[in-house]
């Protein structure tokens, strides 16, 4: 059974194969899905990742060896171990030339990599009243740091980065591969500079040249009092590293707000609910109900009905520029399901003030209503 790495696509998934598929029924279903998704024929807004996604998987179940390490380990690249995703020349740079070889005549060139780090996103859970005052989280991520040996240069004592030998600076080779049609010569990223077209004469030992090595890190995220369910902060230079000193990616974190026990938020407007008796709805009081800075005192005018709703100024959700929105507590009025006797002798007493039409029947009172 395969074990898919933390990260890692299922590639039988990806083709739409079974984990018992031979070669013949891999390369039927690449071909169906590389013809489907192709960037050229397909209108799906991420047509190139599909694509990207479909010759990474038939690139390793197409290959004996790759697809025995995928079964054992979940992943074909040696140095995924750690969980952390190897350098993006390695996992797209050869595959996606072939196809592209293979369906626009060899004509396809290697799209060179951009040395720059990507950003990485997140996602972390603050409650309401969190959200209201602001809170600092801890958050824990992984990611490619700049490498402490080498100071994210690639480079050992002594070594420099250099235009790339192999290719001569322009990110791409000319290689023969075997592809569906047969041998072709195609563009192919170079693998020695990773498509960038610059290389380092004297590799730094510790991360094999590139600048940067696999980190877990806790950082810190500040959020903003006020902040939203879908609020984003981000922290710069806290992504991916870039590839030999180049500019690293951000790191986006997302706010989620975790529901409340009592409270509901629609706008900058908090809602809840409240339980009053008969007598509070009749003749008015004070109620008190969770806010987000302790209790409120809610007044409950005379004549309340079931559902109304009391407006409490200023008790709702702190907006970013400064000011509040408001809190709504939505009425509930109970009847006593089982009145003792002293309140069934004032509950006659009342209605015995309301006059006659109240002991009237339903019928009666329709009468009365339609005038006969």
């Amino acid at each position: 059974m395969t074990r898919v790495a933390s990260g890692t696509k299922d590639y039988y998934d990806v083709l739409g194969v079974s984990r018992d598929a031979d070669d013949s029924q891999i390369k039927k279903a690449f071909r169906r899905k590389a013809h489907e998704t192709h960037p050229d024929v397909s209108d799906h807004g991420e047509a190139d990742e599909r694509f990207r996604e479909i010759n990474e998987a038939y690139e390793v179940l197409s290959d004996p060896e790759k697809r025995s390490m995928y079964d054992r380990y979940g992943t074909a690249d040696p140095r995924m171990g750690t969980g952390f995703p190897a350098d993006v020349g390695d996992v797209f740079g050869f595959g996606l030339d072939d196809i592209f070889s293979a369906f626009m005549g060899g004509m396809g060139g290697a799209r060179p990599a951009s040395p720059e780090g990507r950003d990485m996103t997140a996602r972390i859970g603050v409650t309401l009243e969190e959200a209201a005052t602001g809170v600092t989280k801890e958050l824990r991520v992984q990611r490619l740091a700049p490498c402490e040996k080498c100071a994210g240069s690639g480079a050992a004592e002594g070594g420099s980065v250099v235009t790339c030998p192999d290719c001569g600076g322009s990110g791409r080779r000319r290689v023969g591969r075997k592809t569906l049609f047969g041998m072709m010569e195609t563009v192919a990223a170079c693998a020695r500079c990773a498509a960038t077209g610059r290389a380092v004469d004297k590799p730094c030992a510790a991360c094999d040249g590139s600048g940067r090595m696999p980190l877990v890190e806790t950082v810190k995220i500040d959020v903003p009092a006020g902040a939203r369910d879908g609020t984003t902060v981000r922290l710069g230079g806290k992504g991916e590293a870039g590839l030999r000193g180049a500019s690293g990616g951000d790191l986006i974190v997302g706010v989620s707000l975790v529901q409340h026990e009592y409270l509901h938020l629609q706008g900058d407007d908090l809602h809840g609910r409240a339980t009053v008796d008969i007598a509070q709805a009749a003749l008015g009081g004070v109620v008190s109900v969770p806010g987000l800075e302790g209790d409120v005192d809610v007044d409950v005018p005379s004549g309340s009905q079931h559902g109304d709703a009391v407006r409490v100024r200023g008790a709702g959700m702190p907006r970013l520029g400064g000011s509040r929105g408001d809190l709504y507590v939505h009425l509930d009025v109970e009847v006593p399901r089982k009145p003792t006797k002293h309140q069934k002798e004032l509950l006659r007493e009342l209605a015995g003030t309301f006059g006659d039409r109240s002991r009237r029947t339903p019928l009666q009172r329709l009468r009365d209503w339609l005038g006969g």
